[in-house]
């Protein structure tokens, strides 16, 4: 099993949107904000990995680009 890491701000934002119930807009808005931001982040992560042990080198050179594209590397600095 992986365990994923947030920092005590949210994780106290979800103590309080959760188990609290301040069910505000503005704490709705920051967990929302930090959730998308973490899993765009492990999907990135996801993506280099692959691009390191695909078994082909066509299979990496693939997630390589995709992992260029998320992460917003412009082509024109790209190797």
């Amino acid at each position: 099993m992986k365990f994923v890491k947030i920092d005590f701000k949210t994780f106290l934002a979800l103590v309080r949107y959760f188990v609290l119930d301040e069910h505000t807009e503005e704490l709705y808005g920051q967990i929302k904000q930090v959730l998308e931001d973490k899993v765009d982040s492990l999907a990135r992560h996801e993506l280099y990995t692959q691009s390191k042990t695909a078994e082909t080198e066509q299979e990496r050179e693939q997630a390589r680009q995709k992992y260029l594209d998320a992460a917003g590397i412009h082509r024109d600095f790209r190797y």
